[in-house]
Protein backbone atom coordinates (compact mmCIF):
# COMPACT_ATOMS: atom_id res chain seq x y z
CA UNK A 1 0.00 0.00 0.00
CA UNK A 2 1.36 3.38 -0.98
CA UNK A 3 2.16 5.65 1.90
CA UNK A 4 1.28 9.33 1.35
CA UNK A 5 4.28 11.60 1.26
CA UNK A 6 4.89 13.62 4.38
CA UNK A 7 5.97 17.21 4.71
CA UNK A 8 3.68 18.49 1.94
CA UNK A 9 1.06 21.15 2.64
CA UNK A 10 -2.58 20.46 1.73
CA UNK A 11 -3.28 24.18 1.20
CA UNK A 12 -3.73 25.40 -2.39
CA UNK A 13 -0.95 27.56 -3.82
CA UNK A 14 -1.35 31.25 -3.24
CA UNK A 15 -1.71 33.59 -6.24
CA UNK A 16 1.24 35.86 -6.97
CA UNK A 17 1.17 39.08 -5.03
CA UNK A 18 1.88 42.53 -6.51
CA UNK A 19 4.70 44.71 -5.16
CA UNK A 20 4.10 46.02 -1.68
CA UNK A 21 3.90 49.66 -2.69
CA UNK A 22 2.49 51.43 -5.78
CA UNK A 23 4.60 54.52 -5.11
CA UNK A 24 6.71 54.09 -8.25
CA UNK A 25 3.59 54.29 -10.41
CA UNK A 26 2.31 57.27 -8.44
CA UNK A 27 5.53 59.28 -8.72
CA UNK A 28 5.96 58.51 -12.43
CA UNK A 29 2.34 59.44 -13.12
CA UNK A 30 2.65 62.79 -11.36
CA UNK A 31 5.91 63.61 -13.17
CA UNK A 32 4.36 62.73 -16.52
CA UNK A 33 1.20 64.72 -15.82
CA UNK A 34 3.20 67.89 -15.07
CA UNK A 35 5.49 67.51 -18.09
CA UNK A 36 2.69 66.55 -20.48
CA UNK A 37 0.55 69.49 -19.40
CA UNK A 38 3.50 71.84 -19.96
CA UNK A 39 4.07 70.41 -23.44
CA UNK A 40 0.39 70.71 -24.42
CA UNK A 41 0.19 74.29 -23.13
CA UNK A 42 3.35 75.22 -25.03
CA UNK A 43 2.10 73.73 -28.29
CA UNK A 44 -1.30 75.36 -27.84
CA UNK A 45 0.32 78.74 -27.29
CA UNK A 46 2.57 78.48 -30.35
CA UNK A 47 -0.03 76.77 -32.54
CA UNK A 48 -3.28 78.57 -31.69
CA UNK A 49 -6.66 77.39 -32.93
CA UNK A 50 -6.67 80.09 -35.64
CA UNK A 51 -3.11 80.16 -36.99
CA UNK A 52 -1.38 83.52 -37.31
CA UNK A 53 0.46 84.48 -40.45
CA UNK A 54 3.93 83.23 -41.21
CA UNK A 55 5.30 86.72 -40.59
CA UNK A 56 4.01 86.67 -37.02
CA UNK A 57 5.56 83.28 -36.34
CA UNK A 58 8.93 84.17 -37.82
CA UNK A 59 9.22 87.43 -35.88
CA UNK A 60 7.94 85.99 -32.59
CA UNK A 61 10.99 85.24 -30.48
CA UNK A 62 8.86 84.32 -27.47
CA UNK A 63 6.86 81.83 -29.54
CA UNK A 64 10.01 80.07 -30.74
CA UNK A 65 11.34 79.99 -27.18
CA UNK A 66 8.13 78.46 -25.85
CA UNK A 67 8.19 75.83 -28.58
CA UNK A 68 11.85 75.06 -27.90
CA UNK A 69 11.16 74.54 -24.19
CA UNK A 70 8.11 72.36 -24.89
CA UNK A 71 10.09 70.17 -27.29
CA UNK A 72 12.91 69.88 -24.75
CA UNK A 73 10.46 68.63 -22.10
CA UNK A 74 8.66 66.20 -24.41
CA UNK A 75 11.23 63.33 -24.37
CA UNK A 76 11.20 63.35 -20.57
CA UNK A 77 7.40 63.23 -20.63
CA UNK A 78 7.58 60.15 -22.85
CA UNK A 79 10.15 58.47 -20.60
CA UNK A 80 8.13 59.14 -17.45
CA UNK A 81 4.99 57.77 -19.16
CA UNK A 82 6.80 54.53 -20.04
CA UNK A 83 7.94 54.33 -16.41
CA UNK A 84 4.34 54.92 -15.33
CA UNK A 85 3.15 52.06 -17.55
CA UNK A 86 5.82 49.69 -16.30
CA UNK A 87 5.18 50.52 -12.65
CA UNK A 88 1.43 50.01 -13.13
CA UNK A 89 1.95 46.61 -14.74
CA UNK A 90 4.33 45.58 -11.95
CA UNK A 91 1.77 46.68 -9.37
CA UNK A 92 -1.04 44.73 -11.04
CA UNK A 93 1.18 41.64 -11.28
CA UNK A 94 -0.28 38.28 -12.32
CA UNK A 95 -3.84 39.44 -11.77
CA UNK A 96 -4.03 41.33 -15.07
CA UNK A 97 -6.47 40.29 -17.78
CA UNK A 98 -4.59 39.34 -20.95
CA UNK A 99 -6.99 41.14 -23.30
CA UNK A 100 -7.07 44.45 -21.44
CA UNK A 101 -3.35 44.18 -20.65
CA UNK A 102 -2.63 43.96 -24.39
CA UNK A 103 -4.85 46.97 -25.14
CA UNK A 104 -3.25 48.84 -22.23
CA UNK A 105 0.26 48.17 -23.53
CA UNK A 106 -0.55 48.84 -27.19
CA UNK A 107 -2.42 52.08 -26.51
CA UNK A 108 0.33 53.41 -24.26
CA UNK A 109 3.15 52.60 -26.68
CA UNK A 110 1.30 54.09 -29.65
CA UNK A 111 0.61 57.23 -27.60
CA UNK A 112 4.33 57.70 -26.95
CA UNK A 113 5.14 57.02 -30.61
CA UNK A 114 2.63 59.64 -31.78
CA UNK A 115 3.96 62.08 -29.20
CA UNK A 116 7.47 61.76 -30.60
CA UNK A 117 6.17 62.06 -34.17
CA UNK A 118 4.45 65.30 -33.14
CA UNK A 119 7.73 66.60 -31.71
CA UNK A 120 9.55 65.75 -34.94
CA UNK A 121 7.01 67.65 -37.04
CA UNK A 122 7.05 70.75 -34.82
CA UNK A 123 10.84 70.77 -34.49
CA UNK A 124 11.28 70.45 -38.27
CA UNK A 125 9.04 73.48 -38.79
CA UNK A 126 11.05 75.47 -36.25
CA UNK A 127 14.38 74.56 -37.87
CA UNK A 128 13.16 75.52 -41.35
CA UNK A 129 11.73 78.80 -40.08
CA UNK A 130 14.97 79.66 -38.25
CA UNK A 131 17.07 78.81 -41.31
CA UNK A 132 14.97 80.86 -43.74
CA UNK A 133 16.77 84.05 -44.81
CA UNK A 134 13.48 85.95 -44.95
CA UNK A 135 9.92 85.24 -43.97
CA UNK A 136 9.06 81.55 -44.39
CA UNK A 137 6.41 80.77 -46.98
CA UNK A 138 2.82 80.71 -45.65
CA UNK A 139 2.43 77.15 -46.97
CA UNK A 140 5.07 76.00 -44.47
CA UNK A 141 3.10 77.37 -41.55
CA UNK A 142 -0.22 75.94 -42.76
CA UNK A 143 1.32 72.53 -43.38
CA UNK A 144 3.11 72.42 -40.02
CA UNK A 145 0.05 73.74 -38.19
CA UNK A 146 -2.22 71.11 -39.71
CA UNK A 147 0.26 68.27 -39.18
CA UNK A 148 0.96 69.18 -35.55
CA UNK A 149 -2.72 69.53 -34.67
CA UNK A 150 -3.61 66.29 -36.44
CA UNK A 151 -0.94 64.35 -34.57
CA UNK A 152 -1.90 65.92 -31.23
CA UNK A 153 -5.70 65.68 -31.37
CA UNK A 154 -6.50 62.93 -33.85
CA UNK A 155 -3.78 60.42 -33.02
CA UNK A 156 -2.01 61.13 -29.71
CA UNK A 157 -5.22 61.74 -27.80
CA UNK A 158 -7.12 58.87 -29.42
CA UNK A 159 -4.37 56.48 -28.32
CA UNK A 160 -4.48 58.13 -24.89
CA UNK A 161 -8.21 57.39 -24.84
CA UNK A 162 -7.54 53.69 -25.53
CA UNK A 163 -4.98 53.63 -22.71
CA UNK A 164 -7.38 55.42 -20.35
CA UNK A 165 -10.25 53.02 -21.06
CA UNK A 166 -8.04 49.94 -20.63
CA UNK A 167 -6.40 51.18 -17.43
CA UNK A 168 -9.73 52.22 -15.92
CA UNK A 169 -11.29 48.84 -16.74
CA UNK A 170 -8.36 46.97 -15.18
CA UNK A 171 -8.46 49.18 -12.10
CA UNK A 172 -12.22 48.69 -11.78
CA UNK A 173 -12.13 44.90 -12.17
CA UNK A 174 -9.31 44.47 -9.68
CA UNK A 175 -10.83 47.07 -7.32
CA UNK A 176 -7.68 49.16 -7.43
CA UNK A 177 -9.52 52.38 -8.21
CA UNK A 178 -12.30 53.98 -6.18
CA UNK A 179 -15.61 54.62 -7.91
CA UNK A 180 -14.95 58.31 -8.50
CA UNK A 181 -11.70 57.51 -10.31
CA UNK A 182 -13.41 54.89 -12.45
CA UNK A 183 -16.11 57.38 -13.47
CA UNK A 184 -13.48 60.03 -14.14
CA UNK A 185 -11.48 57.62 -16.30
CA UNK A 186 -14.43 56.75 -18.53
CA UNK A 187 -15.41 60.42 -18.87
CA UNK A 188 -11.86 61.42 -19.81
CA UNK A 189 -11.64 58.53 -22.27
CA UNK A 190 -14.86 59.66 -23.95
CA UNK A 191 -13.60 63.25 -24.14
CA UNK A 192 -10.32 62.18 -25.73
CA UNK A 193 -12.06 59.87 -28.17
CA UNK A 194 -14.99 62.00 -29.31
CA UNK A 195 -14.73 65.72 -28.55
CA UNK A 196 -10.98 66.39 -28.42
CA UNK A 197 -10.88 67.63 -32.03
CA UNK A 198 -13.79 70.02 -31.42
CA UNK A 199 -13.06 71.53 -28.00
CA UNK A 200 -9.80 73.52 -27.62
CA UNK A 201 -7.56 72.59 -24.69
CA UNK A 202 -9.49 69.37 -24.03
CA UNK A 203 -6.17 67.49 -24.44
CA UNK A 204 -5.37 68.57 -20.88
CA UNK A 205 -7.97 66.07 -19.63
CA UNK A 206 -5.43 63.27 -20.11
CA UNK A 207 -2.65 64.63 -17.84
CA UNK A 208 -5.31 65.59 -15.30
CA UNK A 209 -6.52 61.98 -15.22
CA UNK A 210 -2.96 60.61 -14.97
CA UNK A 211 -2.33 63.04 -12.12
CA UNK A 212 -5.44 61.73 -10.32
CA UNK A 213 -4.27 58.14 -10.81
CA UNK A 214 -0.78 58.98 -9.60
CA UNK A 215 -2.06 60.72 -6.48
CA UNK A 216 -4.37 57.78 -5.76
CA UNK A 217 -1.53 55.28 -6.10
CA UNK A 218 0.60 57.34 -3.73
CA UNK A 219 -2.20 57.43 -1.16
CA UNK A 220 -2.95 53.70 -1.45
CA UNK A 221 -2.24 51.30 1.40
CA UNK A 222 1.35 50.00 1.33
CA UNK A 223 0.28 46.34 1.04
CA UNK A 224 -1.17 47.01 -2.43
CA UNK A 225 -4.79 46.63 -1.33
CA UNK A 226 -6.37 49.76 -2.79
CA UNK A 227 -10.06 49.10 -2.26
CA UNK A 228 -13.06 50.68 -3.89
CA UNK A 229 -15.20 53.07 -1.93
Amino acid sequence: MAVPATGQSDQPPQPPQPPRSPRAAGVAGIVFAVLCAAVIVGIRIVFPELPPTADQWHTSTSGRTVLRVALALLPFAGISFLWFMGALRAFIGGREDKFFATVFLGGGLLFVAMLFALATAADSMRDVADASPGDPPPELWRYSHHLTYTLLSSYCMRMAAVFTFATTTIGHRLRLFPRWLVVLGYIVGAILLVVVTRVPWSELAFPVWVLAVGCRMLSGRPNGGVTSR
